[in-house]
């Protein structure tokens, strides 16, 4: 195990460590719970893959050993600052750069391959399969087990290393390796994380209603989003960061050296007066590496416009009326909202 550690070193991985499949009862009732309370939202596969994603050997029935690895991405600069910044629009820190999916599976594969090689040199057969976080897999309930880090009262991973800037990966193998043990909870009476939050979206320590979560409502909900929440979400156009950036732990973080990560590939504007005119056209071309285009130009702009009707900026109401008009009622429906709010006459 030490050459493997040693290799995910090299590859750009912070940690690396060892459980095994079994031992799911805890992460089931967890998931149980959150989807029976409707805490899911409308994120249906949360519920459609509930036994893959309760039991890795549901998803796999031959997994024996499941190697969990971290990658930091942790900005140079604090991410709550952006929020002052009202005619900006404020993107979640791990989607600035490039996708970072595109960026762990590769060097997950990598990393596989050397393990594989590996076995193969004691003449041992393997099989293997990686996993980032497009797959049913409970990345950071397995990350505790594998002793990476603890998943805090925001439900993210935090690690005494690295805090809680953390991409999580996994490689499901047919080998039996030995296993690393489950990190404890070190959050201690602190509540910064819940304190926080813009939208009051943890009924609980370590539950989560993503229902009422920002990095929900402007990623993941495709219809309008409710009014409650848009004066809460400020300048936020796509996800949130406030419960990670005050983590206590951040502060053993550094920022992210891997080089595809760290630096942008294109240069990308942030002001709303810009935003607000893409096409979609321009849209996909902006955003073409990003884990933003996932959403579509429409729920981008649906976005943008409530933060410009946040932005008590006046400036840009030549930018919102056109959307009134829009062929999109979601758009549309946000467009006449945020002129309310830019014409004083919003509540």
């Amino acid at each position: 195990m030490s050459e493997l550690r040693k290799q995910a070193q090299l590859l750009g991985f912070d940690s690396l460590g060892v459980t095994d499949p079994t031992h799911q009862n805890r992460t089931s009732e967890a998931l149980k719970s959150f989807v029976e309370a409707g805490h899911h939202g409308t994120m249906g596969w949360m519920s459609d893959t509930f036994n893959r994603r309760s039991d890795p050997k549901a998803l796999w029935p031959e997994v024996r050993s499941i190697v969990m690895l971290t990658m930091n991405y942790g900005p140079e600069t604090d991410p709550l600052e952006q929020l002052q910044k009202s005619a900006d629009g404020t993107i979640s820190v791990y989607a600035r750069n490039r996708d970072y999916h595109d960026v762990i599976k590769g060097r997950l594969k990598t990393l596989a391959s050397k393990l594989s090689a590996l076995a193969s040199k004691n003449n041992i057969e393997c099989q293997i399969k990686v996993f980032v976080d497009t797959a049913p897999v409970m990345e950071k309930p397995l990350a505790e087990r594998a002793g990476l880090g603890w998943q805090g009262k925001h439900t993210n991973l935090v690690s005494r290393q690295s805090g809680s800037w953390l991409f999580i990966g996994s490689i499901f193998t047919t080998l039996d390796l030995p296993c690393d043990d489950e990190e404890i909870d070190h959050c201690g009476s602190c509540s910064d994380c819940l304190d926080i939050c813009p939208t009051n979206a943890f009924p609980a320590p370590y539950k989560l209603d993503a229902r009422r979560c920002i990095s929900y409502l402007t990623i993941e909900h495709k219809g309008t989003i409710p009014e409650e929440f848009r004066k809460a979400m400020g300048n936020r156009i796509f996800g949130c960061d406030d419960c990670l950036a005050v983590c206590p732990w951040n502060k053993f973080a550094r920022a992210a050296e891997e080089v595809k990560l760290a630096a942008p590939p294109i240069e990308r504007p942030s002001d709303l007066q810009t935003l607000l005119s893409f096409n979609d056209a321009k849209f996909r071309q902006v955003y073409s590496a990003s884990p933003v285009k996932r959403i579509g130009r429409d729920r981008f702009i649906r976005n943008c416009l409530i933060a410009a009707g946040n932005s008590q900026s006046p400036d840009l109401i030549a930018a919102v009326q056109p959307h009134c008009a829009n062929s999109s009622d979601i758009v549309r429906e946000t467009a006449e909202w945020a002129m309310q709010q830019l014409s004083g006459l919003g509540k």
